[in-house]
């Protein structure tokens, strides 16, 4: 027959056993505390370091209206010019719902003032939209209203 026994680890003179609660006060205070702050710093620090590197296309993104004060209307063709946008900026599209829309496109959509297939349709009239980095193009789809100039070109570096 077998039995399972359970044996005591041997006790030898060069075992040491590193818990913390087992060492002296003394060493306890010192040596762990330092180490188990140091390792709270560094965990703190590189978590702070790989937030800001993640969040730096956002850190100082502005929010533009498009249109300025007149919002999303006819003849905003020009609009961006003179502006420097950067990827994560945010254009907020003011409009009259059931007059206008927003379109994202393609540059081919734009040009020929088009909507293809799949393109995302803004509808609420305060739409707010983040710029993705390289070259953003936005219609307003309805009848005879892009080819009015309602429509941007926006390059977000």
């Amino acid at each position: 027959t077998h039995s399972s026994i359970i044996k005591p680890l041997p006790h030898h003179s060069n075992f040491t056993h590193h818990s913390p609660l087992t060492q002296s006060p003394s060493h306890f205070s010192t040596k762990y505390f330092l180490e188990t702050m140091a390792l709270g710093r560094g965990s703190a620090l590189v978590l702070l370091v790989c937030f800001f590197v993640l969040n730096s296309d956002f850190a100082h993104a502005v929010t533009y209206t498009v249109g300025g004060n007149g919002g999303w209307t006819f003849n905003t063709v020009s609009w961006p010019q003179g502006k420097r946008f950067k990827a994560g900026d945010t254009l907020v599209f003011n409009y009259s719902p059931g007059a206008h829309n927003v379109v994202a496109v393609n540059k081919a959509a734009y040009d020929k003032c088009s909507t293809p297939r799949g393109a995302k349709v803004f509808r609420s009239g305060k739409d707010q939209i983040r710029l993705a980095r390289g070259q953003n193009y936005f219609i307003c789809n309805y009848n005879g209203h892009c080819q009015s100039g309602m429509k941007i070109a926006v390059t977000a570096a």
